[in-house]
């Protein structure tokens, strides 16, 4: 079998990549430059490859260097999360799984979701909570978040993903609206509309999903970011005075001050969950499958 790497010396090596040298990386590990170094020239001994070329107090990845950073990164993070889970188990505190998700995402959404592994699961404290896309990723890389759910299908290199559901999108709108009033509508009847989005097109794969979807309407759509994140999706009618794609049930919302109606089609959005590779959890295989 091929050696693994020493996680200490992997530690070393990360740490010097992201300090862009071994000076600062030595003062944060609280080692001296001579041990930092043998470290890392160690590890490139266990592995068989140079990692860093050094010129003077400057660093620069080599190819395998690189390759052990970005996939290095993952398997210390596993890594710190297995040691928890293994004292978690040693305990006899409930295991707490903690689920994050962006907010394109409805807590009802969530529950929906979850409620077979509360279920089954009842030694484990469930967490909910709602963070932004960018918060949800580095959470999930760094063990804090044990899955994260977002809307639209994202690439995530060195996560491991799946799409877990769709689910379909009505649109919300003013009560006095002069199309709140229909049974149906068309993606189309809302081209003269500003549509609330969570965040700008190219920095959300959600904002980019209902971007497209007018598109293929045949109308490139008005926007207004929604100023108020956390509350229920709904809420952007209101606050925006535009109209909100979301997963509520057709009818009234927010106390009668918005109606969601449903729209022909239907349109589907994907709900992408991410977690750590390298891992397990029978709680979180409850949830994916």
């Amino acid at each position: 079998m091929s050696p693994v790497p020493d996680l200490r010396r992997l530690a070393h090596f990360i740490a010097v990549v992201e300090a862009a040298g071994f000076t600062r990386a030595a003062r944060q590990l609280h080692l001296s430059q001579q041990a930092l170094s043998n470290s890392v020239q160690q590890l490139e001994k266990e592995i068989g490859a140079t990692l860093l070329v050094r010129a003077g107090r400057r660093i620069t990845l080599t190819p395998a260097g690189q390759t052990l950073y970005d996939e290095g990164r993952s398997l210390l993070a596993a890594a710190q999360t297995i040691t928890q889970h293994t004292r978690a188990a040693a305990t006899t505190q409930p295991e707490e799984f903690v689920i994050a998700h962006s907010p394109a995402i409805s807590n009802h959404d969530v529950y929906a979701l979850i409620t077979p592994a509360i279920l089954a699961s009842p030694g484990t404290s469930f967490t909910v909570r709602q963070v932004f896309p960018d918060q949800l990723v580095a959470g999930v890389h760094d063990g804090t978040i044990h899955l994260g759910l977002r809307r639209g299908v994202a690439p995530q290199e060195r996560l491991a993903s799946a799409v877990v559901r769709y689910d379909t999108l009505r649109v919300a709108l003013r009560s006095d609206h002069r199309l709140a009033a229909r049974a149906h509508l068309t993606v189309a009847e809302l081209a003269d509309e500003f549509i609330a989005l969570w965040a700008p097109p190219g920095a959300s794969y959600y904002s980019d999903f209902l971007v497209n979807a007018c598109r293929r309407a045949g109308f490139e759509p008005q926007y207004r970011v929604s100023r108020v994140q956390g509350c229920p999706p709904e809420v952007a009618a209101l606050t925006e005075d535009a109209a909100a794609f979301v997963t509520a049930p057709p009818g009234p919302a927010v106390h009668g001050a918005v109606t969601v109606v449903d729209l022909d089609g239907p349109l589907l959005v994907p709900m992408q969950a991410l977690w750590q590779p390298h891992t397990t959890s029978a709680v979180r295989d409850l949830i994916v499958a």
